[in-house]
């Protein structure tokens, strides 16, 4: 079978995102256990990540621009090498700094990691639109294998770092990661095929911000949706089930370390899983694109349902108790398939919106969007569960479903309405 053309630039992006979001999802258990048993605070562990994603919508919001500017490659490149930076960085934490100094560094090796992610994930997404084929559903099938398998392979970072954190510790696992990331950095950089654009000298900063409505209220929705996820996601969940988990013990804190890494793991790469098979599951190649929007509005409002639920339940059943945890598991993965299919809309409505010539700008203003959302649910996931618990957590995210979906209510689909086949 002839291969479409552009598509050696495709698996190759692919490959080096997929490497990045290995690191990234290992970094983050790394971190977020490490600094727990450390006896940092939910709120505490919470701004661990804050300039992360606070580093991820100024990013996003001018790496567009670069991007269009200077080239797509020249965008990948940085997000990898400065996340080999950012791992080697962390390697010197003092354990003899105090909680002040140690969370104020790893605040600010978590926003050049953020930096590093958002630059490589712009430039993939963005590569998307330019090498995807414009038939046969080509658009909507390539960015869902993309953000399916990141995704996937996020999950398995999951676990790969509390794995290597229970077995080699901190400072090794990090200096790994690193050595691993540099290895694959300069294979892309040594291998990349043509087919991406290297950038326009017209390309003004300006012109960063759009004026199509759609893009807008998109990229208001996908704020909120992302919200939803991390307010139970980043803190809460972890820390609640370390709570119900260990004994305190460390034997306890490694049994504790697998299963949650384990848990983790499963739930972001049965969302990959799911987000890669929603042009099949949502029949995209035969609907217009009209219907696909129509299908975005009825999912969101499919989501809402389901953080309510658990919400109420842990709040009615305030003890820890094995059924409680396997119904919450149970629970969370059946938001993490809604989930996924809401966010594989996403990612195609943000493509099909906008156009080759400003869409590095598009998805960066959306991915900023994306960002600014995961600050926000950052923030709130170590309040709400440090004021009400879980029950508050999960509350909370129905909440900002529920906004999400007040803002995909007002997409309209464009005039010129057709088959995404």
């Amino acid at each position: 079978m002839t291969r479409p053309a552009g598509f050696a630039a495709y698996m190759t992006v692919t490959a080096a995102y997929w490497a990045f979001m290995l690191t990234d999802g290992a970094l983050r258990m790394l971190v977020l256990l490490h600094f727990h048993t450390l006896g940092f605070s939910p709120v505490q562990l919470a701004y661990l990540f804050v300039l992360y994603e606070i580093a991820g919508v100024v990013t996003n919001l001018s790496a567009g621009w670069i991007a269009a500017r200077f080239g797509l490659t020249s965008t990948l490149y940085a997000g990898l090498s400065l996340q080999v930076v950012a791992l080697l960085a962390l390697t010197q934490l003092d354990p003899a700094w105090s909680i002040t100094a140690s969370v104020v560094f790893v605040m600010l090796v978590q926003g050049l990691s953020g930096v590093a992610k958002d630059l490589a994930k712009m430039s993939s997404k963005s590569a998307v639109k330019i090498l995807a084929p414009t038939t046969g559903g080509g658009l909507f099938r390539w960015v869902a294998i993309l953000t399916g398998s990141k995704n996937a392979v996020k999950g398995s970072g999951f676990l790969l770092g509390a794995v290597l954190l229970a077995v080699f510790g901190f400072v090794p696992s990090v200096l790994t990661m690193a050595a691993i990331l540099f290895v694959i950095l300069i294979a892309v950089v040594i291998g990349m095929p043509t087919g991406l654009p290297v950038g326009r000298k017209d390309a003004k900063f300006s012109d960063v911000f759009s004026k199509n409505r759609n893009i807008n209220w998109l990229s208001a929705a996908r704020l909120f949706l992302f919200g939803a996820r991390d307010v139970w996601f980043v803190v809460g969940i972890p820390i609640y089930f370390y709570a119900v988990l260990s004994d305190g013990s460390t034997e306890g804190n490694r049994a504790a370390f697998f299963m949650i890494g384990t848990f983790m793991a499963v739930w972001t790469i049965l969302y990959g899983i799911v987000q890669g098979w929603a042009p099949r599951i949502l029949k995209a190649s035969s609907r217009t694109e009209a219907e696909i929007l129509a299908l975005a509005k009825r999912w969101v409002g499919l989501l809402i349902i389901v953080p309510g639920f658990l919400a109420g339940l842990v709040w009615l059943v305030p003890e820890p108790s094995n059924i409680l945890t396997i119904t919450i598991v149970l629970g969370l993965l059946v938001f993490g398939g809604i989930f996924a299919v809401n966010s594989a809309l996403h990612s195609f409505l943000i493509l099909s919106f906008t156009d080759a010539k400003r869409v590095t700008m598009d998805v960066g203003v959306y991915y900023m969007a994306n960002a600014a959302g995961r600050l926000v649910g950052t923030v709130l996931s170590g309040f709400t569960y440090q004021i009400g618990g879980i029950p508050l957590c999960l509350g909370t995210a129905a909440v900002m479903i529920g906004l999400s979906w007040l803002g995909t209510a007002q997409l309209k689909a464009p005039e010129n309405d057709k088959v995404t086949a």
